[in-house]
């Protein structure tokens, strides 16, 4: 879209398309403080890592007040509606804060813990459990919600080099890249280091598949790998050359220097290596689309319909994009996902947890971690 040849049809679009970017709002904590970890383990180190797991976020509670505050901080991220401020401002107080807050509060409801947001306490978990493993101070930072960026690289300050780990496999705009520039403009005097996205790390594959191995029956018949969606102009924005992605049927296969931030190729290469080491037919799909404009193709709802009607009674449906498990993969998938099968015709679908905190992966996680910095991009 461009801002200057807008007109009204098009905006409509852009309404309907990013309302649809409240789905990847479903991201969680409590109202706890910013850390994760609070013990001071900086005693005396002259020169010592900090490890900053950065998340989504999610909102403080259920409540409508609560998911109203967090649609409105996620939703004014240009990274997230890529227009210019007055007209995201225009989409998220007349046609999102209205009505998408009642609706919201539903779902939350019907995953949130006793601990809170899932999203928030598994990411709190994952960090306790990296820093046992480390021994480097760990902390969890939210891009939206609490406990924030900001908070978290405080709880940091003593460490001289912060290693950021944005908890996403694959590359997105509206996920590392606006978590990335948020760390850069909160500090400027650290030495920040990178960690890759990991979409076909071999340890990454190693453990979606022990996990989908072992959360699978005798009776599952196929297995779909379920990925967040994203409106196909992200990846042609994302696009460095201009005119590589989406410009052709084979653009995911032919070699690009576009693959190093696209989410569409790295989301393939993710399920092509899953399915390598998976014995059962395996599809890909994508989740959490809403409006008219196009999205990332074949739909999850589509495909889940599909596939109960072809004669298949009994799938698992695993989400590689989330490292954690959360609203989009316990609600959307685990809950909804489920009913619209059975509707269509299919006996059973299982939901394939996250890789949450399974020792295996918290094993390769920290191993990753404790790497020279000579291994991670220097920001």
């Amino acid at each position: 879209f461009r801002a200057c040849t807008l007109h009204t049809t098009q905006i409509a679009g852009v309404i309907i398309n990013n309302y649809c970017h409240i789905e990847m709002i479903k991201k969680k904590s409590a109202d706890t403080s910013a850390s994760v970890v609070n013990q001071p383990l900086f005693d005396n180190q002259s020169k010592s890592r900090g490890i900053l797991i950065a998340n989504l976020g999610s909102p403080k509670s259920p409540s409508i007040q609560d998911i109203r505050s967090y649609l409105n901080e996620f939703l004014m991220d240009r990274h997230v509606i890529d227009l210019p401020w007055i007209l995201r401002r225009i989409i998220v107080s007349a046609f999102v804060l209205p009505r998408r807050p009642k609706r919201s509060a539903l779902a939350y409801e019907a995953i949130w813990e006793d601990t809170g947001s899932p999203l928030v306490s598994n990411t709190k978990n994952l960090a306790e459990n990296i820093q046992k493993l480390t021994g480097i101070p760990t902390v969890v930072g939210m891009r939206y919600g609490s406990p924030s960026l900001s908070d978290a690289l405080n709880e940091l300050k003593l460490c001289d080099e912060i290693l950021l780990v944005p908890l996403y496999p694959q590359y997105a705009n509206s996920t590392r890249k606006t978590t990335i520039e948020k760390v850069r403009s909160l500090s400027h005097d650290k030495n920040l280091y990178l960690l890759a996205p990991y979409y076909g790390h071999p340890d990454y594959i190693e453990a979606m598949t022990t996990q989908i191995k072992n959360h699978i029956t005798p009776n599952t018949e196929h297995l779909l790998l379920s990925f967040h969606g994203l409106p196909e102009r992200h990846l042609t924005k994302a696009d460095p050359t201009g005119h590589h992605c989406l410009q052709s049927n084979n653009c995911c296969s032919t070699h690009s220097k576009a693959h190093d931030t696209c989410y569409r190729h790295q989301c393939l290469e993710t399920a092509r290596f899953i399915s390598e080491k998976i014995q059962l037919p395996t599809s890909l799909s994508f989740q959490s689309r809403l409006g008219k404009l196009p999205w990332l193709k074949p739909y999850t709802d589509d495909e889940i319909k599909r596939l109960a009607k072809s004669g298949i009674h009994n799938i698992a449906v695993a989400c590689p994009a989330f490292a954690v498990d959360n609203l989009e993969t316990l609600e959307e998938i685990g809950i909804r996902g489920r009913e619209l099968f059975i509707h269509a015709g299919g006996t059973e679908l299982k939901l394939i947890p996250s890789l949450n905190n399974e020792p295996h992966w918290v094993s390769f996680f920290a191993d990753w971690l404790k790497q020279p910095v000579e291994n991670f991009e220097m920001l």
